[in-house]
């Protein structure tokens, strides 16, 4: 029973790899949601499987980071081999490498607080600041979607709320129960943008080039 289980599971990977692997991985490379990927596959493929391929997709390009940036520990980037058979049917193999992550030795602290209104708008232009300094990739948001969604179903359905478009990229990603950090790039800005303008992000900001962490706080009722 356990062998066929595993024999199963072992088939429907590969029977997902084979039909949706590749389309699944450029669609999230070029920035689509988990919906906009359903609804563009060749061959239907169970929601959840998509959800995690897609967040699957983001750690091995290191647009999610499971660590705190600049810790410097390795993390895995993968490659996929086009091979083919003695029939000439092409497959996609994965192949995984270790390389070590940038470090910052000491950040540089600051602090902004949401409940000084007045400072919002300098707030926003010292991050588009920052990001100009630093570019996309090497700045990073943490992420508490998932332990907000489990711990306080409320809260993060008024965070959803204020994100307009953004919405369905947040809700359909698998966040994890713990504090993920997810790349600063142009959709996320939107996110934090929406958020602090509501009174509703609280966490920190990283620029590793520059060496600055910025944690907000305050607001969120």
């Amino acid at each position: 029973m356990e062998e066929n289980r595993y024999f199963q599971d072992a088939l429907a990977r590969f029977t997902h790899e084979a039909a949706n692997g590749g389309a699944i991985r450029h669609l999230t490379d070029i920035g689509y949601t988990v919906e906009q990927i359903m609804g563009r596959l060749d061959f239907p493929a169970p929601y959840e499987q998509v959800r995690q391929a897609v967040w699957k997709r983001l750690e091995d390009t290191g647009v999610v980071l499971r660590e705190e940036p600049g810790a410097g520990k390795p993390k895995e980037k993968a490659a996929y081999v086009r091979e083919y058979d003695k029939y000439g049917k092409s497959t996609f193999r994965r192949v995984a490498q270790k390389e070590d992550g940038p470090t910052v030795a000491c950040w540089t602290e600051q602090t902004y607080d949401q409940a000084d209104s007045g400072s919002t708008e300098r707030f926003l232009a010292l991050l588009d600041a920052k990001l100009d300094e630093n570019g996309e990739e090497f700045s990073y948001i943490s992420c508490d979607f998932g332990r907000i969604a489990a711990l306080e179903p409320e809260r993060y359905e008024k965070m959803l709320c204020a994100l307009g478009g953004e919405r369905a990229y947040v809700a359909g990603l698998p966040w994890e129960k713990r504090r993920s950090y997810h790349r600063l790039n142009s959709r996320m800005r939107k996110v934090l943008k929406r958020l602090i303008l509501a009174g509703l992000y609280q966490g920190e900001l990283f620029f590793m080039k520059t060496g600055d962490r910025i944690r907000i706080m305050g607001e969120i009722s």
